[in-house]
């Protein structure tokens, strides 16, 4: 199972950015799909989830309203537009994948058994 994630860069307060997700070796539609992201200092922090099959999205609350994530089961993608960014906001970003994530960890990241490498959002004020 591999997960690429992109899409990151420098963005000033008030943008937007769209990161991507491809993955392979998973069968797409079974495995549910996640953002985490992780300031210098700072523990890893969820930022939105999709389960599996329609199971949900689910978005932390600091990013509610801002922030989107959508799959492309046909591509095996996933996005999420990020708008009215703020300088909080930056940190390395990355997705995730489980087929076998249980509702209680959806904003867990123990809850994810696979990782794509990061890709940096910076946002300046």
């Amino acid at each position: 199972v591999q997960l690429q994630a992109s899409g990151g860069g420098l963005v000033q307060a008030g943008g937007s950015l769209v990161l991507s997700c491809a993955t392979s070796g998973v069968t797409f539609g079974t495995y549910s799909m996640a953002w985490f992201r992780q300031a210098p200092g700072k523990e890893r922090e969820f930022v939105a989830a999709m389960r599996r099959s329609g199971g949900g999205t689910y978005y932390a609350d600091s990013v509610k309203g801002r922030f989107t994530m959508s799959r492309d089961n046909a591509k095996n993608t996933v996005s999420l537009q990020m708008n009215s960014l703020k300088p909080v906001d930056t940190a390395i970003y990355y997705c995730a994948a489980s087929r076998t994530l249980i509702l209680s960890n959806t904003r867990n990241p123990s809850g994810y058994n696979y990782w794509g490498q990061g890709t940096q959002v910076t946002v300046s004020s």
